[in-house]
C-alpha cells in the first residue's frame, strides 16, 4: 500500500478500482481526454448522474473500470465538495482518499494538505500512460465552487432559475443541496412512530432513502442467515451498510428484532422495551428507516429499524467540544488545569478516527505502523510528549468520556498533569459504528 503525497503517482493494476472518500463529502468525477475537457455532459459523474461508461458512483465510493471508459477518454479527475452546500472544506474533517482493488486490497491512501476557504478539492486523477493506467495525487483547492469547476471542464451548467433541458440532467449549481430522493413509506412507519415521539416531547423524524436501502440490505442478510445479528454472513456490519449507502452520520441507533408480523407489532414491541423505547424517543435523531425480510425456511420475519442524524460541520464541532469540556471537568475535579484545544492534534485525532472507520481496524497503531506521535508530527504538531485515548461503539460524548474515566490507563491520560493541550476526533461507520480519539500533548 502506498501513502501518496501531492504530485505522487502510482501504477495501477488492471481491472476495476474503488475510489472512496469517507466523511461529509460529495464525490464526483470528470471523464476527459488529453485536452482536459469533457466530451459532453454525460462525462460528469455526480449524485444526480451517478453512472457513465466505466464509472459508477454509489455513496462515498466511485468504482472505475478504466478499460471500459468511453472512446477517447484518457483521464478521470476525482473531486470532492462539502455535502452541506457552501461549507468551506476547512470546517470539515480532513478528507482521505482510499483506493482498493476488486479484492478489497488497499492500493493507495492520500491525505491532502488541509484546504482553506475552498468548497471544492481536486483530489486525484486516474490517467493513461501508453497502455497502462496510473493514479496521481493532486490535493488542489478550487475557489469557484462545483459549478465553476464543471464549466471549466466543459460541462454545460444550468443556472438556478433556468428550466432544465429535456432529456439530460442538470449539473449542480454552486450551492445545490445534496439530498437523497424521498423515501416512500408503504408500511406507515412514520404514522406509528412520530405520535409516540411527540408524546415524549421529541420532534418528528423523516424517512431517508439511504437509510431505507441499508436497513433493507441488513434485514435481508439476517433472513438469509436465519438469525439476528449486527453483522451479516458476508462480514458486513449494519453501520458499514449505512456508510456504503452514502449516509454520513453524527449519531445512529438501531433495532434488530425477529418475530413481529406487522409494523404495528414491531413498534409496539419497541415501546414495551426500555432500551428500544429510549432509542425511539431520542431527540437527537432526525431520520429513520424500517425494513423487514422473511426467512423462507422458518417463516420468521426479521426487522431492521435505523435512527440517525446526519454529520454536519456544526454537529461534529459540537460533539468534539463536548468531549473537551467533559475532559476538563474531570481535570478540574482533580485540581488540574484545563487542556487547550490544539489544531494539529485535532487534525491528527480526526484523521485517525476516519481511518479506523474506513479501514475497519481499531488500534493505536495503523496498519502501516504509524503511532500517535507519528500522526501528531505529520499534522504539524511540535508537542514533545504525546498521549492517546481511543474508543469505539459509544453513542455520545458523555458515554465515551465516562468509559475512559472507568479505565485506569485512559484515566491516567485524561488526568495527566504534564499535558497542556488536546485534540479530539470522531467518525461514524466501520464495524463498530463510532470511533473516538483523544490526543494529548505537552
Amino acid at each position: 500500500m502506498s501513502e501518496l503525497v501531492p504530485g505522487g503517482n502510482l501504477p495501477l493494476p488492471g481491472g476495476a478500482l474503488a475510489v472512496r472518500v469517507p466523511g461529509p463529502f460529495d464525490v464526483c468525477a470528470l471523464v476527459t481526454d488529453d485536452s482536459g475537457r469533457v466530451g459532453g455532459d454525460a462525462d460528469f459523474v455526480f449524485y444526480n448522474q451517478p453512472t457513465a461508461p466505466g464509472a459508477r458512483l454509489r455513496g462515498d465510493t466511485l468504482t472505475l473500470e478504466p478499460g471500459r471508459l468511453r472512446a477517447g477518454a484518457t483521464r478521470v479527475t476525482v473531486v470532492i465538495s462539502a455535502a452541506e452546500p457552501g461549507t468551506p472544506l476547512a470546517r470539515l474533517p480532513a478528507p482521505t482518499l482510499h483506493v482498493t482493488d476488486p479484492r478489497g486490497r488497499v492500493l493507495a491512501r492520500f491525505a491532502p494538505p488541509a484546504p482553506r476557504q475552498e468548497t471544492v478539492l481536486l483530489l486525484a486523477e486516474v490517467y493513461r500512460r501508453g497502455p497502462a493506467w496510473k493514479l496521481r495525487a493532486i490535493g488542489q483547492g478550487y475557489a469557484d465552487g462545483l459549478a465553476g469547476l464543471a464549466r471549466d471542464f466543459g460541462v454545460d451548467v444550468v443556472d438556478d432559475d433556468a428550466p432544465p433541458q429535456p432529456g439530460r440532467p442538470a449539473a449542480p449549481p454552486a450551492h445545490a443541496p445534496r439530498s437523497a430522493p424521498p423515501a416512500p413509506d408503504p408500511d406507515g412507519f412514520l404514522a406509528l412512530v412520530n405520535p409516540a415521539r411527540a408524546a415524549a416531547g421529541s420532534p418528528p423524524v423523516s424517512l431517508d432513502a439511504r437509510l431505507v436501502s441499508a436497513a433493507g440490505a441488513h434485514a435481508a442478510a439476517m433472513a438469509a442467515a436465519g438469525r439476528l445479528g449486527a453483522e451479516g454472513r458476508d462480514g458486513v456490519s449494519l453501520h458499514q451498510r449505512v456508510a456504503a449507502a452514502g449516509y454520513a452520520y453524527l449519531t445512529v441507533g438501531e433495532h434488530l428484532v425477529s418475530g413481529p408480523r406487522t409494523p404495528t407489532e414491531f413498534v409496539d414491541y419497541c415501546l414495551r422495551t426500555d432500551q428500544a423505547r429510549r432509542t425511539l424517543h431520542d431527540r437527537a435523531f432526525t431520520h429513520a428507516a424500517l425494513a423487514h425480510a422473511t426467512d423462507v425456511r422458518s417463516g420468521t420475519t426479521y426487522w431492521t429499524a435505523l435512527w440517525a442524524s446526519p454529520l454536519t460541520p456544526h454537529g461534529l464541532a459540537r460533539t468534539t467540544a463536548e468531549v473537551v469540556d467533559l475532559t476538563n471537568r474531570e481535570r478540574a475535579r482533580a485540581g488540574l488545569r484545563p487542556l487547550a484545544v490544539d489544531p494539529p492534534l485535532t487534525t491528527a485525532a480526526q484523521a485517525h478516527c476516519a481511518d479506523m472507520a474506513a479501514r475497519a481496524f481499531y488500534s493505536h497503531t495503523s496498519p502501516e505502523g504509524s503511532e500517535p506521535w507519528d500522526r501528531a508530527a505529520a499534522a504539524g504538531s511540535g508537542r514533545r510528549t504525546i498521549g492517546e485515548n481511543i474508543a469505539c461503539g459509544q453513542r455520545s460524548a458523555a458515554e465515551v468520556v465516562e468509559g475512559w474515566m472507568n479505565s485506569p490507563g485512559h484515566r491516567a491520560n485524561i488526568l495527566g498533569p504534564a499535558f497542556t493541550h488536546i485534540g479530539v476526533g470522531y467518525a461514524g461507520g466501520g464495524v463498530s459504528g463510532t470511533y473516538w480519539t483523544q490526543l494529548f500533548g505537552a
